[in-house]
């Protein structure tokens, strides 16, 4: 397989992996007409092992693809971007060396969907619906990072093909 095709592969079997691990785990958010999941878990462990470029598509892809599948389709653009984003700065994580700096990567990724969705949230449904958005993202945000960071460092030490898709 060449590397373009190996690079689609990558992306499609993250961003589908992605979106059933989120299906797993959906709380409604009423207030805000969209809720919370596990997406992050998907978008930062892609970050940590593929980076940006990786990580931004399969943000966006699976993020639409959750808002479409989960019956949230007013979400759906603004899911593609937001975590397309959140993606790609996460993905910045890979290339640092020094833990802070991948902290502060992952940390503006977060803050990246955070803000995203306050002000999708209030184009939306209005100021209320977009503070009351913040306490759900920060939380999805907060158990996604738990869960990917000792997840990547797993997966990192067990993967052992030097054949490895190029990531940025």
């Amino acid at each position: 397989m060449n590397h373009r095709n190996s690079t689609i592969a990558l992306v499609a079997l993250m961003s589908a992996l992605s979106v059933i691990l989120a299906l797993f785990f959906i709380i409604p958010l009423p207030l805000t007409k969209g809720y919370v999941n596990l997406l992050e878990v998907g978008i930062y462990t892609s970050a940590m092992l593929f980076g940006r470029k990786t990580a931004g598509f399969v943000g966006g892809i699976s993020g639409a693809l959750l808002d479409l599948i989960s019956g949230y389709p007013q979400w759906l653009l603004a899911s593609a971007i937001i975590h397309g984003l959140q993606g790609v700065i996460a993905g910045n994580a890979r290339t640092q060396s020094r833990p802070l700096l991948r902290g502060f990567s992952l940390a503006a990724a977060s803050a990246v969907m955070i803000i995203g969705y306050f002000i999708a949230s209030y184009v939306l449904y209005g100021a209320a619906a977009a503070w009351a958005s913040l306490i759900g993202n920060l939380f999805q945000n907060l158990i996604g990072l738990v869960i990917a960071v000792p997840l990547a460092a797993i997966l990192t030490k067990r993967l052992t093909s030097k054949r490895s898709v190029s990531h940025d």
